[in-house]
């Protein structure tokens, strides 16, 4: 059975002031400046319209790959993509059908390269800035560069006034939620190994966030 957050959120001690969905004018002023900064910016009012979002930004025949992503598993992307009923190219299924290990691993780093890279983000701040961070870098590594194009879904739960707190709800709310999920889904402990701070998409196009009205992931 796949895991659920409510496996392991309840067992979490979490910074609550900075995980409480955002208003409207906080949203507003939010995506304005995620704009100036290079960004698109797609708001939906919940995890349906997000998947229906999704789907839209995505050809027929591109190669897709998304990073572990409590919010998309929310909203039902990782189904989706695993399930087939789409015209893409998953690379998910290509990796896990493979047995060895370093065959395996190869085809991971060379899956950041993906036509549509898609994954969640651990905070925004309503400055602009995006911050997400991971143990093996396998999700941040395609955000920068490698991908072809970005989708980030998140909740406006992960708004916080500025770059500082953004960096506060990493490691007061995000890590531990990621640190239970671990140990509860492979027995070991993870942490903020690899950090990314997204200051500015500089091509144009490239990176989506797809914003929800909903208290998703963390």
């Amino acid at each position: 059975m796949p895991q659920q957050k409510a496996d392991y959120a309840d067992d979490t001690e979490i910074d609550e002031t900075l995980d409480q969905p955002a208003d409207d004018a906080t949203v507003e002023e939010t995506v304005a400046n995620l704009e100036e900064r290079g960004f698109d910016v797609i708001v939906v009012d919940d995890a349906d319209e997000a998947l229906d979002a999704v789907r839209s930004q995505i050809p027929a025949g591109a190669s897709v790959m998304n990073g572990h992503s409590t919010t998309l598993e929310e909203i039902g992307f990782d189904d989706l993509l695993s399930e087939g009923d789409h015209e893409w190219e998953s690379l998910p299924d290509q990796i896990w059908s493979i047995d060895d290990d370093a065959e395996r691993q190869t085809a991971r780093r060379e899956s950041q390269t993906a036509d549509y890279f898609l994954g969640g983000i651990n905070a925004i701040a309503q400055t602009g800035e995006l911050v997400a961070a991971d143990l093996s870098g396998s999700r941040v590594g395609a955000y920068p560069f490698a991908a072809g194009n970005v989708a980030i879904v998140t909740g406006t739960n992960k708004i916080v006034p500025t770059l500082d707190d953004a960096l506060d709800r990493l490691e007061s709310v995000a890590y531990p939620l990621e640190n239970e999920r671990a140990q509860e889904a492979y027995g070991v402990e993870s942490a903020v190994a690899k950090q990314l701070i997204y200051r500015r998409e500089t091509e144009e196009g490239r990176t989506t966030v797809v914003l929800v009205r909903e208290q998703l992931g963390y």
